[in-house]
């Protein structure tokens, strides 16, 4: 037990050079290193530039020196997950995951959203595998059809051999689909918010059988990445989405607290600091809260410590450090806050509107703006911009940081920033 909450809890001492997943090795977006690029542009400080094929949104994830990154070939109807050498950038192999009917999507989604997960053995990937059917969308303001299916993972070896595959379960979402694989211990952990019978569902890491499986409240979709923390002497799983805020037990889906609302839908992943876990939120209603996560039950009137309604975020996820919060709001504006009390320090407008989640290293926090302009912050009780910098490309993925090297995807290439690297 105590092993495994060092582990989530200090990545530095085996993950440093690794980014593992969504958010890196602590699912934050916090990385331990030093060091890490702050000026570049599209063809300055640029180790290599690479043009993924297809589209997706899905962030780049790093062990040793292969990089993955997941895409959707549309013309095709392919799911493919591709692995490049951090080195060069080349092509080492690439693999259809899924072959299915397009499903329907948001206009800011893609059909290859979700950031795929590995522990140096093998690579975790999710998808949806669409029906071909069309039925009336639930939960939206505009009836449509869309269509229906089931969430799709596989698993593959690091050459890229399928070691696995399975259908979890139904997903229903006029939004479309997104659902990153958490990995912990033996298994696998995927959230199926939908706008159908939601739940929360254990693999195991080797075989894919399925572990433990709950179901969730509220069916109504969201697509939240759950975090796992040693807290108040259990290991939880804090997760908000399907209209509440709440805690599992990652071994068996047991429930420790839930809190009710503050809103519907969910999209950014949550945060802590040791002692109080952030949410911010989403539609209709926007909050950023503070929560004390050593309740037990329904803890709605007891343990939220502060909230706010002003500058929340619906889709980026926030980073914290110190003693301070920040977050940026999709429409670009970011807030500094006091952890402890929910003061604001600082409210300013970055560089056009905010889809990526932001990332931390060495005290520095890297905001990438949908245009692919990069605002470099020291986070402070003062607004201080170290560089902001341009590529001049769309982005909707979140970067990753790995070997001293940032990894940034946007609609047409993959960008590795920093000095070229050489080794094994």
């Amino acid at each position: 037990m105590r092993l495994v909450v060092l582990l989530l809890c200090a990545p530095g001492l085996l993950l440093a050079e690794n980014w593992p997943g969504w958010r890196g090795p602590s699912g934050d977006g916090i990385s331990p290193e030093k060091g890490i690029p702050t000026t570049w542009s599209a063809t300055e400080n640029i180790a290599w530039k690479v043009a993924i094929p297809g589209n997706g949104h899905s962030s780049p994830v790093v062990w040793g020196n292969k990089v993955f990154v997941t895409t959707c070939l549309p013309e095709k109807e392919q799911r493919v997950l591709l692995c490049l050498d951090r080195r060069t950038g080349e092509t080492l192999w690439q693999t259809v995951v899924l072959t299915s009917l397009l499903e329907t999507i948001h206009s800011l989604n893609s059909r290859a959203s979700s950031t795929p997960a590995t522990d140096g053995q093998r690579v975790f990937v999710t998808f949806m595998k669409a029906d071909n059917r069309k039925i009336p969308a639930p939960n939206v303001g505009t009836p449509r059809l869309i269509t229906p299916g089931n969430l799709f993972a596989a698993a593959y070896d690091m050459a890229g051999k399928q070691k696995w595959k399975t259908v979890v379960g139904e997903f229903v979402s006029a939004h479309g689909f997104n659902t990153c694989p958490v990995l912990f211990e033996d298994l696998v952990i995927l959230n199926g918010d939908h706008d159908g019978n939601a739940y929360l569902v254990a693999l195991d890491r080797v075989t894919g059988a399925e572990r433990w499986r709950i179901r969730r409240t509220n069916n109504t979709r969201s697509y939240v990445t759950p975090i796992i923390r040693g807290i108040g002497g259990r290991t939880q799983m804090i997760l908000s989405g399907n209209m509440c805020i709440a805690s599992y037990n990652p071994r068996n889906g047991k429930r420790h607290w839930i809190i009710d609302g503050p809103t519907e839908q969910f999209v950014a992943s949550m945060v802590y600091n040791g002692k109080y876990v952030f949410a911010t939120m989403g539609y209709p209603g926007r909050h950023v809260v503070a929560i004390r996560p050593e309740g037990r039950g329904n803890v709605t009137d007891t343990h939220i410590a502060w909230r706010t309604n002003r500058g929340a975020g619906y889709v980026p996820s926030p980073v914290v450090g110190g003693p301070y919060l920040l977050v940026v709001a999709d429409s670009g504006i970011a807030s500094c806050f006091d952890a402890d009390t929910g003061k604001r320090h600082w409210m300013e407008r970055l560089h056009g509107g905010h889809t990526a989640s932001t990332v931390m290293a060495d005290g520095l926090v890297y905001c990438v703006s949908d245009s692919g302009v990069t605002t470099v912050i020291r986070l402070d009780e003062t607004f201080n911009v170290i560089a902001r910098n341009e590529l001049g490309e769309k982005v909707t993925a979140s970067a990753a940081i790995s070997q001293g090297q940032l990894f940034i995807r946007t609609h047409r290439h993959l960008y590795c920033i920093g000095a070229t690297k050489t080794g094994k």
